[in-house]
């Protein structure tokens, strides 16, 4: 089994921390992660591909162990962590990958997509929307602050950041729950119980309506250079719905679509079944 190499890497005075595993010759592929995790959600995945691929694994700006400095000093918006990233991807010589997006990873990799479609050589999405259709009416209260971010609005996503909130996103929809391990969720609220993360949080909760104006920019790229993408959705996630898995055909005919008979952190309970899913498609 390939070992795996914990790193960080210097993005223009940005730390940011990864997990690297593989051959230095492999195809390469990057794996985005999202809200609240860090690349420790990959944990399963990353050794059951090392043998084809060379991987790196960050975690995003004010995650995990990556740097996350203060709000005056550094704005907690969608465009600024891709900016991030994509600098990040430069410094360790990533200059042609495919892309395995989740949740919050989708928006930071489909804006690396459009902006450099040269160095994008396919996407995997697990439960990484771009399309209206895949949004539940869980981003109900979410949509409210988009619309007036007032005090009260933004206090309301509070509950989104409780462990029980963490628990649930974890379980909900899972048919066997004995399945999950506790500690991605467990680390997941260390993290979100560091001084200032709870605010840096409700501003990307704020800034998501950026990505969904995005929307119609990220399907235009699909139309357009019809990158070969993969899409392997829990099917019960209760915040990325099934029809938005589905909606990548209408831009990308040739995408090819997989369910999986869990929640959003799909890789809890099928890491074995995505990951063949993906050998098979990166063959």
């Amino acid at each position: 089994m390939a070992p795996i190499m914990y790193r960080t890497a210097d993005a223009d005075g940005f730390k940011i921390f990864y997990r690297e595993a593989g051959p230095a010759d492999a195809p390469k592929l990057l794996l985005l992660h999202g809200f609240p995790s860090s690349s420790h959600m990959f944990r399963d995945l990353i050794p059951l591909l090392a043998d084809r691929f060379h991987i790196v694994a960050p975690d995003l700006p004010g995650f995990g162990q990556s740097d996350m400095p203060p709000r005056e000093k550094f704005s907690y918006t969608f465009d600024n962590i891709a900016r991030v990233i994509d600098r990040f991807t430069e410094v360790i010589g990533f200059e042609r990958f495919a892309v395995y997006v989740f949740d919050y990873g989708a928006p930071t990799g489909f804006r690396l997509a459009v902006r450099h479609p040269e160095r994008i050589t396919a996407i995997v999405s697990q439960n990484g929307n771009a399309y209206e259709e895949g949004l539940s009416g869980g981003w109900s209260p979410i949509r409210a602050y988009w619309q007036d971010p007032s005090q009260a609005n933004r206090t309301a996503l509070r509950a989104f950041l409780t462990p029980e909130t963490t628990h649930w996103q974890y379980t909900q929809g899972v048919p066997d729950q004995t399945m999950v391990s506790p500690d991605g969720q467990n680390l997941d609220n260390f993290y979100l119980a560091r001084p200032g993360a709870d605010e840096v949080q409700l501003d990307l909760l704020g800034d998501y309506k950026s990505n969904v104006a995005l929307y119609p920019s990220f399907q235009e790229y699909f139309r357009s250079h019809k990158p070969p993408l993969l899409a392997v959705w829990g099917k019960n996630d209760p915040f990325f719905v099934p029809p938005g898995a589905e909606a990548f055909k209408r831009d990308n005919p040739d995408a090819v679509v997989r369910f999986f008979d869990t929640g959003h952190f799909a890789l809890e309970t099928h890491a074995r079944e995505i990951a063949q899913s993906i050998r098979d498609f990166l063959k």
